[in-house]
């Protein structure tokens, strides 16, 4: 009789959930349809002639959020957000670097604006490349302009390749560093009275630190220092250099900023201006007379402006502009951005299933020639990291060579996924190693007795219940799960071992769960060449055996749905839209900025799914 209930209950789930993903796919297709025809109304209203022919411009590039190498999420979703015209959190670093890269020799677009009010962060990495193309376009004798109410530290490092940088009266530029400040919670589990027990091995893996220490231990804090120095070091080098100041200038800027600001009478934007971090200081208004004044004189319908067109519609200009035809040599490129997840995942996180998937599309393709995989990655599931690998290894065997571009982080699992390639490419500013495993559980036995609250039983084995989090954990679960760590720990090493030529005591010294920067890691074997994803490009190629300019290079997506097409294709056309449908709740940025650190930790171990609960993962996030 049970058993006949729990039967009928199991198929009426199933029938209410087959029956809401059609009621979904229904209410996303109808809401597509009307922002359709609003898109089309509005396009037809208000865009301007010179969307489709821009003459004698001025190119604005205005990143909003982060950069990342893959936008995160639904390609609905944000198509429906960008329309209704809530903040962006992202911008695609690639796209920025294209358009760039293409103004650079259109003699439409003479002058570059860099406005970089809205950009939220960046990994260093990222900000080099960009600002690479940045001096590049310099190069062709076209001048670039930073303008800003004000600047952060990441903002500021593009604007300093900019030929002037003109910052409102008001301004500050608050240049501190890098730092790495982590919320611990033992205290707070202890009073909970939670039992996170814990595995791992190697003193520097400390992504659990949160959960079993009130504080960060001594191996982390080396670990931290170096490879928050070398970040330092390299922004300071570069920043100093674009603006032709003395070698410790940041430095001291930091350091001495109390001083500083007295002598310029707490005046932030006259001390900017004293010490070389701007040009001018300058109102908004007066920005634009000064920009107008390198376009001819050029005016709009409005006197006090300039002729202009945004980043996001040149690009669509551009694309519409030089659709060609897919040459016979293909270099194809999977993007590996964010924690690695079993099964198929989203864009912003790494699915094992669906990253394979993508790889196993550039083996099939007769004109695919060479696979880039750019990594931007934590890390995270130690079973999904070896199932790309095993892709990964697939694809080797065919004959093809395969590259890893190495973005800001490829640490942990980040880094599982590429110790196989023929070469790794990082940037000088990549974090990368952090080669170690770790697990948590959880048990609240403990929490439950103070509840009045007490969990028995029988179960059939030894290891029956064991593994219950609302019991307290058995020594046999415990001890099995050590087992699995220190196994797939030397999996992970042996496999190192074998991809880098190295022994694998030799290979044990440098990992341990140690996070190196990345030109530290190619001293220790763990990467093999430094260069942007530029580079890692070329080099595919030549391994190829493809000449320049005889090949042409081609994204590999996750396969969306048709919706998903649609909407994703609809995004870039609606995008002068989002300027004047300015609705929709927002959540203060400060207050959302103190909800990520305090729940950060928990996020990540929410989303975690690996079947073994087993993780290869760094949380060496930094501000």
């Amino acid at each position: 009789m049970l058993e006949n209930i729990l039967v009928f209950f199991k198929a009426l789930k199933s029938l209410f959930a087959g029956l809401w993903r059609v009621l979904d796919s229904l209410r996303k297709g109808l809401q597509l349809l009307l922002l359709l025809v609003i898109a089309i109304v509005f396009l037809a209203s208000i865009t301007p002639d010179d969307l489709i022919e821009p003459r004698e411009a001025v190119l604005v590039v205005s990143p909003q959020g982060v950069l990342v190498d893959q936008l995160s999420g639904d390609a609905f979703e944000r198509a429906v957000a960008e329309i209704r015209g809530l903040p962006l959190n992202e911008t695609l670093l690639r796209d920025l670097i294209e358009v760039i890269r293409i103004a650079r020799d259109d003699e439409r677009i003479e002058v570059l604006v860099l406005q970089l009010d809205g950009l939220v962060g960046s990994g260093l990495s990222k900000l080099q490349e960009l600002s690479g193309e940045i001096v590049r376009f310099k190069q062709s004798g076209k001048p670039v302009i930073a303008v800003g109410d004000w600047f952060t530290r990441d903002q500021y490092y593009i604007a300093a390749h900019a030929d002037k940088i003109y910052m409102n009266p008001m301004g500050v530029i608050p240049i501190d560093g890098y730092s790495r400040y982590l919320p611990y919670y033992k205290s707070a589990i202890d009073s909970l009275y939670i039992d996170f027990h814990v595995w791992t091995v190697g003193e520097y893996k400390s992504f659990v630190e949160p959960i079993t220490r009130d504080d960060m231990s001594p191996e982390d804090r080396e670990s931290t220092e170096v490879f928050l120095g070398a970040l330092w070091d390299a922004y300071q080098a570069d920043v100093t250099a674009a603006r032709q100041l003395s070698e410790n200038a940041l430095q001291v800027y930091a350091d001495d900023a109390t001083n500083l600001l007295s002598r310029a009478n707490g005046d932030t934007a006259l001390l900017a201006l004293n010490y070389g971090l701007v040009d001018e200081l300058l109102t908004r208004d007066q920005i634009r007379a000064r920009i107008r004044n390198l376009v001819n004189e050029q005016k709009t319908d409005n006197d006090d402006d300039y002729q202009r067109i945004s980043y996001e519609e040149y690009l669509a200009v551009v694309r519409a502009e030089k659709i060609m035809p897919r040459a016979d040599n293909t270099v194809a490129v999977v993007v590996a951005s964010g924690t690695i997840l079993d099964g198929s995942q989203p864009s912003g996180n790494v699915g094992g299933d669906s990253t394979a998937a993508m790889i196993r599309r550039a083996s099939d393709d007769q004109d695919v020639k060479a696979l880039v995989l750019r990594v931007d990655s934590p890390g995270g599931s130690a079973f999904a990291s070896d199932i790309i690998l095993r892709e990964l290894e697939v694809f080797q065997d065919s004959g093809k060579p395969l590259v890893v571009s190495m973005s800001s982080v490829a640490a942990s699992g980040g880094y599982w996924i590429s110790m196989g390639a023929d070469e790794i490419w990082a940037t000088p500013t990549t974090i990368t190693g952090s080669i170690g495993v770790g697990a948590t559980f959880p048990t609240f036995s403990r929490a439950l007795d103070q509840l009045g609250i007490h969990v028995d039983g029988v179960g059939t084995t030894e290891l029956s219940g064991q593994a219950n989090p609302l019991r307290q954990l058995g020594t046999d679960a415990s001890e099995s799960i050590q087992q699995m760590i220190e196994h797939t720990y030397s999996e992970f090493i042996g496999r190192v071992a074998e991809a880098r030529g190295k022994d694998v005591g030799e290979v044990d010294e440098i990992a341990r769960g140690r996070v190196w920067i990345a030109s530290d890691a190619q001293t220790y074997g763990l990467v093999d060449k430094l260069g942007d994803f530029e580079d890692a490009i070329i080099s595919a190629a030549e391994l190829a055996g493809i000449a320049e300019g005889e090949y042409t290079v081609e994204f590999i997506e996750k396969e969306l749905s048709f919706a998903e097409l649609i909407a994703l294709e609809f995004t870039l056309l609606t995008a002068p839209v989002s300027r004047y449908l300015n609705i929709g709740p927002q959540i203060p940025e400060t207050f959302q900025r103190l909800l990520d650190v305090a729940i950060e930790p928990f996020r990540f171990v929410d989303q975690l799914n690996d079947p073994r609960d087993l993780y290869a993962y760094c949380f060496c996030e930094f501000k």
